[in-house]
């Protein structure tokens, strides 16, 4: 197993994500490699939280074209973490 943060590589900022956070879910870029149980074992670690369920998505690159050359940002892997009712991560609380 990998080091907590070598799994958990940062948390995702977007509107949609915000809203999910009322229904006790937190989105986070993990490592490519990570499975749903590293995961939860390192959010637990990490935040001091109980993880009830673990989903994960690969999202691909996308074409980008810079004038005459082109070509594709990252790839990443992409986790909602549900967490038990009434456990909070604090990072996210400071919007």
């Amino acid at each position: 197993m990998q080091n907590a943060h070598e799994v958990v590589l940062r948390p995702i900022v977007s509107e949609k994500s915000y809203a999910m956070i009322e229904h006790n879910r937190y989105t986070f870029e993990v490592a490519k490699a990570s499975r749903k149980i590293e995961i939860a074992k390192a959010v637990e670690e990490l935040f001091h939280v109980t993880v009830t369920s673990v989903n994960t998505m690969n999202v691909p690159g996308k074409k980008r074209r810079v004038r005459y050359a082109q070509g594709t940002t990252p790839s990443w892997k992409k986790a909602i973490v549900t967490l038990k009712a009434g456990d909070k991560i604090e990072f996210f609380e400071g919007r």
